[in-house]
């Protein structure tokens, strides 16, 4: 420290010492060596390493609480407030964007940790999937196998039994029953669901427009005009014909030979 700056703190301290100021402006507590709470005796000055991080911090942390401890009796017999209000507001020291910043953050790994926990799931249900059907696999060939080899038997005589014939029909039964199993459980697919809603469910198509009994009877369809081509635009008997009639080829020829 330069000389200059030690007489200048040397000449506030003796400044503060005229003012004579009440311990509760001041707020100074001066301690010094603690116990050290292993050995229960006070260190020396020569025992704490400067060199060591660890001792050093420990003594300056022992010296704070010892002077902490100190201080509060007094403030209480002061009757100063030492905690903290429940209602008590103070300002953050991050400003809001920071923390939003902050919570994006961490929502953002969190999402990410989701992510690589849904992608493991996948690949553990693949991999048990894959062993489930090469289980399957390796369960039909050594069926086959055996099937085969009691065909052989059977062919060469070496034995007369013919229950591999009962064991493919229970097992081609079985898978028969199982896949309509699952084709009833599994129901008609997306492409079938769409075009369901779109066009409808289909029905009876043959036959849907035949007569019947009812249909023969209900006659509050009927219209006499139309069905007597009375009705406008049509010429009946004696009568006008239609204002709105096509002419012919041949006339329609002479038009467009005129208009040339």
């Amino acid at each position: 420290m330069w000389p200059q700056e030690n007489e200048g703190l040397k000449q506030c301290l003796s400044e503060f010492k005229q003012q004579q100021l009440a311990w509760v402006e001041r707020l100074d507590v001066t301690s010094g060596q603690v116990a050290d709470p292993v050995s229960q005796s006070a260190s020396n000055k020569d025992a704490v390493d400067p060199e060591n991080d660890f001792q050093r911090e420990m003594s300056f942390y022992r010296q704070a609480q010892a002077a902490v401890l100190e201080a509060l009796p007094k403030l209480r017999k002061l009757q100063v407030p030492t905690r903290r209000p429940d209602d008590y507001f103070a300002e953050m020291a991050k400003s809001d964007q920071q923390m939003q910043k902050i919570r994006q953050k961490l929502k953002s790994k969190q999402e990410a940790m989701e992510r690589s926990e849904k992608a493991k799931q996948l690949r553990a249900m693949r991999k048990y999937g894959k062993k489930v059907q090469t289980e399957i696999l390796q369960r039909r060939q050594k069926e086959k196998k055996n099937m085969l080899n009691a065909v052989k038997k059977y062919q060469k005589g070496l034995s007369d039994k013919l229950d591999f014939l009962d064991e493919e029909q229970t097992s081609s039964q079985g898978n028969k029953k199982g896949s309509a199993s699952q084709r009833i459980k599994k129901g008609p697919n997306a492409k079938r669901r769409y075009k369901n809603q779109k066009f409808g469910f289909g029905g009876k198509k043959k036959g849907s427009k035949w007569n019947t009994k009812e249909s023969f009877n209900d006659v509050s369809s009927f219209r006499a005009k139309v069905a007597h081509n009375k009705g406008p635009g049509k010429a009946g008997k004696g009568g006008k014909k239609a204002l709105n009639k096509r002419p012919g080829k041949r006339a329609r020829q002479k038009m467009k030979s005129r208009a040339r």
